[in-house]
């Protein structure tokens, strides 16, 4: 059941972000900027053909294959039920739905649609499903660091309860 409300998510997320590229095509594409917040933030219509910050621009073909079967491991790790703390499986999703978001881009478009740019500092145009990428990945780090230091403090406390019973 777990694993259908994730898919479930993970498509309402995509098709958030389709549904807002599709916007970015045909109102942003056309004027090529917006301001929201003046100095802070803009919307701005850039083809991505590279990875992330355009990294990679000229691999296009390599990063849709390479992004697919990353999405492919990551999706059937889901679906086997293989994460079990809730922190990774929401990580999980996210950085699945933004990855998915992306590839479609590619393979469809030949390039991803990036629309949000930040203004107060020098940062790459990026969009939502970039977004759910690196929620994902901070959650996952944030966890993963959480369960080492737990882990360390358990084994140090395992060798301190050894310790005073020798």
């Amino acid at each position: 059941m777990l694993q259908f409300v994730a898919v479930v998510v993970i498509a309402v997320l995509v098709a958030l972000d389709q549904g807002i590229k599709y916007l970015a095509v045909v109102h942003l594409k056309p004027i090529g900027s917006f301001p929201l917040l003046d100095g802070i933030l803009q919307l701005s219509y850039v083809e991505n053909t590279g990875a992330a910050f355009g990294s990679f621009s000229k691999y296009t073909t390599l990063l849709s294959v390479f992004t697919g079967i990353v999405l492919l491991c990551g999706f059937v790790y889901l679906l086997l039920g293989k994460c079990k703390p809730v922190f990774v499986y929401v990580s999980a999703i996210l950085i699945l739905a933004g990855g998915a978001g992306n590839l479609i881009d590619r393979v469809f478009r030949g390039f991803v649609v990036d629309y949000i740019e930040p203004l107060f500092i020098d940062f790459a145009v990026f969009n939502f499903a970039d977004m759910l990428v690196c929620v994902g990945a901070a959650i996952l780090i944030i966890y993963l660091l959480y369960d080492m230091f737990r882990d360390a403090k358990k084994t140090k406390q395992t060798a301190e309860n050894k310790n005073a019973i020798d």
